[in-house]
C-alpha cells in the first residue's frame, strides 16, 4: 500500500539505566548452528496476505519475505527488484516491466501472470481489501469499484511469463514508488486457491519471493522468525541467515533485554534514554515521515461536527510539552497532515507552504473561548467521550497525557480512554468503532499526495469522516488534469491541505524522530523515511 497506519513505538517512563551492553550479534554458535539476531517489533503481525495487508510493521516483514516488481530502496531510492527493467511510454499512461527468471520458495517460477492475478485479486470486491484504492489510476478501476465492469477487466496484463503491462486512465507521478509496496507483490493463483480462508493467516500459510521466509507465526503469537529464502533469485547476496523478531510493548522489559543481549535493536524513547544511549557508538537517529494525529468520529459524538470545538481540542494541546517532557526523542510537533522534508517544489517544503498555524498551535486562552462558544453552539453543558489507541508503553503515555494534561482543561469535557492491541485498534478503526481515536500514516513515496488522500470524502481510512467537496475537486485535480503540470499539481494540493486545516478535519500531533540502538556489528540494514523501517536483504554482521 502507499502508506502505513503506524503502529506503537516505545515511550519509556522514568526509569534507572543500566551501561550499554555488549555486541551480541552473531550467526555462528559454537556447535555450528546458526543463531538468530534479535529484532524489536513495535507491533503484533496483522495478515500476511498482501491484499489485505494494513499496517507498517506487516509491511515491512512481508516485504523481507516478498519482492515485488521494483525495491524501495534507502532514502526513496528505487531498485530492481523482480523485474530486471521497465520502460514508461512518452504520454506516462503506460509501464512495461520486463522480469528476470525468480522463483516461489516452493521452488516454482514466478511469472508475469502471479502479479496480474494479484492485482485484479486486490481490486475485486470480494477481497475486501482496503488497500485497493492504490490502484485507482490502473485503466477501468473506477467502473470495477461502482459495478459497472468486473475486476477482471483492471488495466493491468501478462502478454507473456516475462512481461507486466500497466495501462492507467491518467498520469500518475509516482507510479513506479507504488508496485514497490506490498499490495504490489505477486500471488500465485494456484497457492491462493489452495489454501482458501487460511491463505496468508500463518506463516505455514503463505509462500514467499523474497530474501527471506516467514516462519513461526500462528495468527497470533508475537514472536516471529525470518529465514534466509534460499529459492530467492538473489539469495548468494543474503548474508544474515534468521532474525528473529519480537514485539516489545512494555518499555522496562525492552531496555533490560537490549542491556543483557537479548535484544541486538531496540527504540530508546524518553529523554533521559536518549540522552544516556546518543553517546554510544550503538545510537543512531533514523528519518521518519510518520504523521501521528488525533481522528475524531463525526458521527459517534455529534458535536464533533462543530467546527469550534475541534478547533478547542486542537489548541488545547501543548504538543512541546509532551515531546519534551515525555517522548523526548527528537519528534517535534506536526504542522499538518503531511510530513515535514517529505517533498518540495521550488525551495519551499510542503508542510511550510501549507501551514495553518491556528490549527496547530498550543493556545489555552484562545482554546476555552472556541470551547464555550462551541459548547453554546451546540447547546451543551458536558460532553463525554473515549480516545482509542494501543495497549503499548506509547500509546498509554499518548492517551494519559490528552487525557489528564490537556482535555481535562476544557470545561464540561470528561474523557476516558481505552488502550487495547494494535491488531484490535485497527479492526475498530476500519469499523469506525470509536468516539475518537490516535492514529498516524507513513508514506512509502515522496508526494504529499500519499496523506492528503486519506481525507477524501470516501477514503477507507478517512476515520474522521470529514467530507468537503473543494477538498475532493483539488485532490481529483491533483490526479487527474494537473498530473502532469507540477505548478498546477502542487498549488491543487497546498490549497487542499489548508482546507483541511482551517476547518480542523484533523488535530495533528506530531512528526516522529526515529532514535535506534543498534549492536555496532551489524551492518547495512536498509532504512528510508518514506519506505522500508528495515530491510535486511544486503545487511550483515561483521565478524
Amino acid at each position: 500500500m502507499k502508506k502505513f497506519i503506524i503502529g506503537s513505538t516505545m515511550v519509556l517512563m522514568a526509569m534507572g539505566l543500566a551501561a550499554c551492553g555488549k555486541n551480541t550479534a552473531t550467526q555462528t554458535q559454537n556447535n555450528g548452528t546458526t543463531k538468530p539476531i534479535n529484532w524489536m517489533a513495535s507491533a503484533e503481525l496483522t495478515s500476511i496476505d498482501q491484499s489485505k495487508i494494513v499496517d507498517q510493521v506487516t509491511s515491512d516483514t512481508v516485504l523481507n519475505a516478498e519482492q515485488g516488481l521494483l525495491v524501495n530502496g534507502n532514502n526513496g531510492v528505487i531498485r530492481p527488484g523482480i523485474a530486471k527493467s521497465y520502460q514508461v511510454s512518452k504520454d506516462g499512461k503506460t509501464y512495461t516491466f520486463h522480469l528476470r527468471d525468480a522463483k516461489w520458495s516452493d521452488g516454482s517460477k514466478v511469472t508475469a501472470q502471479d502479479f496480474v492475478y494479484s492485482i485484479k485479486r486486490t481490486v475485486n470486491p470480494k477481497t475486501a481489501s482496503q488497500t485497493s484504492y492504490d490502484m485507482d489510476h490502473i485503466l477501468n478501476y473506477d467502473a470495477i469499484q461502482q459495478g459497472k465492469m468486473s475486476y477482471k477487466s483492471l488495466g493491468v496484463y501478462a502478454p507473456n511469463d516475462k512481461t507486466v503491462v500497466f495501462k492507467l486512465s491518467n498520469p500518475e507521478p509516482y507510479f513506479k514508488y507504488l508496485v514497490a509496496e506490498a499490495d504490489y507483490l505477486p500471488e500465485k493463483q494456484s497457492y491462493v486457491e489452495s489454501q482458501g480462508a487460511k491463505f496468508g493467516t500463518t506463516s505455514n500459510n503463505q509462500i514467499y519471493d523474497g530474501p527471506y521466509k516467514i516462519t513461526g507465526w500462528t495468527g497470533t503469537n508475537d514472536t516471529w522468525m525470518l529465514e534466509k529464502n534460499n529459492q530467492y533469485w538473489n539469495a548468494k547476496n543474503t548474508k544474515i541467515d534468521k532474525i528473529r523478531m519480537n514485539v516489545e510493548k512494555d518499555a522496562n522489559t525492552a531496555l533490560n533485554e537490549y542491556e543483557s543481549g537479548q535484544l541486538d535493536e531496540m527504540t530508546p524513547s524518553n529523554k533521559q534514554q536518549v540522552s544516556h544511549f546518543k553517546n554510544s557508538p550503538d545510537f543512531h537517529t533514523l528519518s521518519d515521515s510518520r504523521i501521528t494525529y488525533i481522528a475524531l468520529n463525526f458521527n459517534r459524538i455529534p458535536e464533533f461536527r462543530n467546527r469550534n470545538l475541534r478547533k478547542a481540542l486542537s489548541m488545547i494541546i501543548n504538543r512541546n510539552q509532551f515531546l519534551n517532557n515525555v517522548m523526548g526523542d527528537g519528534s517535534f510537533a506536526a504542522k499538518g497532515l503531511v510530513s515535514k522534508n517529505i517533498s518540495s517544489y521550488k525551495g519551499k517544503d510542503f508542510a511550510d507552504a501549507s501551514y495553518v498555524k491556528s490549527a496547530a498551535t498550543y493556545n489555552p486562552s484562545e482554546a476555552i473561548k472556541y470551547w464555550k462558544k462551541g459548547m453554546k453552539e451546540v447547546g451543551k453543558k458536558t460532553i463525554n467521550f473515549n480516545i482509542l489507541y494501543d495497549d503499548s508503553s506509547n500509546g498509554k503515555a499518548m492517551t494519559e497525557f490528552l487525557q489528564n494534561a490537556a482535555f481535562n482543561k476544557l470545561p464540561g469535557l470528561k474523557v476516558t480512554t481505552t488502550n487495547i492491541p494494535t491488531k484490535s485498534r485497527l479492526s475498530r478503526q476500519i469499523a469506525f468503532d470509536y468516539d475518537a481515536t490516535i492514529t498516524g500514516w507513513v508514506t512509502t513515496y515522496p508526494d504529499p499526495i500519499s496523506y492528503l488522500e486519506l481525507m477524501t470524502t470516501h477514503n477507507p481510512y478517512n476515520f474522521v469522516r470529514w467530507s468537503n467537496h473543494d477538498y475532493d475537486k483539488l485532490i481529483n485535480a491533483a490526479e487527474t488534469t494537473d498530473a502532469n503540470n507540477p505548478a498546477k499539481r502542487w498549488d491543487d494540493m497546498v490549497k487542499a491541505e489548508k482546507i483541511l486545516m482551517n476547518d480542523q478535519g484533523i488535530i495533528p500531533f506530531f512528526q516522529s524522530a526515529e532514535p535506534q540502538v543498534v549492536k555496532t556489528n551489524i551492518k547495512n540494514v536498509g532504512h528510508s523515511a518514506a519506505g522500508f523501517d528495515w530491510d535486511f536483504s544486503n545487511a550483515y554482521i561483521k565478524k
